[in-house]
């Protein structure tokens, strides 16, 4: 659904080549970035604090060598009219991340606590946001999709800071891992090499991941063509069909991301 989406944004003219394999844009698009910025309107409140500023032009957005044919997908500029919900909502994601790649970075402190009861220590680490930079660009759901993949974010603690604590006593059970959503499926698909044993290996697939940029969200809609996954609400869960898959193959290197991924 979000590829026929983004297609149709670009039949609109209001975003740029959908099906691309890299998160970079060509040098040659930076001059013209302010004319894109003063095109998507709606945006006016994120966009005003960039005029009659030098936009920041970083090596992480902006590196040729890192484009082929065509650069990420950005707004072209071309105010938005007669859009769908859905095709509102795919933009809206498309505009926000354009214009977050002016903003300032995030500044965040990593934490670490320590405490001891009966002589056994006890440790959590986290992170605390000092300045939330490119991150007031994203809406308050946007942001906790965002830290789902990220460390747990911790209270504020004054360096050196120390007391009692009264703990309270939870008995709990170990949860099972949450399933895949298409954001998170995807996500996996592209840091697949996380899975990986061998360090060789892995460092190979830090580049490539399952599928390319372009592909995997074909990939995902080939599972579910095929009947190896459904979708309940957000969730995709392996259907019987895609079970029996999985155990029919026998040769463990076939289902490895290893292999998928190379």
């Amino acid at each position: 659904d979000t590829l026929k989406l983004i297609q149709s944004l670009y039949e609109k003219k209001v975003t740029t080549y959908p099906r691309v394999d890299t998160t970079y844009l060509s040098d040659d698009i930076y001059p013209k970035c302010p004319a894109i910025l003063d095109g998507i309107k709606d945006y006016a409140q994120f966009t005003a604090p960039l005029k009659n500023t030098k936009l920041v032009k970083s090596k992480k957005v902006f590196d040729s060598s890192k484009v082929t044919d065509h650069h990420a997908i950005i707004p072209t500029g071309v105010h938005p009219q007669n859009l769908t919900d859905m095709e509102k909502r795919v933009f809206d994601l498309v505009a926000r991340r354009f214009i977050a790649a002016f903003y300032p970075d995030c500044k965040i402190s990593t934490t670490t606590i320590l405490g001891e009861v009966n002589k056994i220590e006890f440790k959590v680490t986290g992170k605390q946001i000092l300045e939330p930079g490119w991150r007031v660009i994203f809406t308050k759901e946007q942001q906790e999709e965002k830290e789902e993949e990220e460390e747990r974010t911790l209270p504020v603690f004054v360096k050196g800071e120390s007391g009692t604590h009264t703990p309270d006593l939870n008995e709990k059970w170990t949860q099972p891992s949450k399933p895949y959503t298409e954001a998170t499926l995807l996500r996996a698909m592209e840091t697949a090499g996380k899975l990986v044993d061998d360090e060789k290996l892995r460092e190979a697939l830090k580049e490539n991941g399952i599928g390319r940029p372009s592909t995997r969200a074909n990939i995902i809609e080939t599972l579910f063509k095929r009947n190896y996954i459904r979708k309940e609400k957000k969730n995709l869960i392996a259907t019987p069909t895609g079970v029996d898959l999985i155990q029919i193959i026998r040769e463990e290197l076939l289902k490895s991301a290893e292999l998928t991924g190379m």
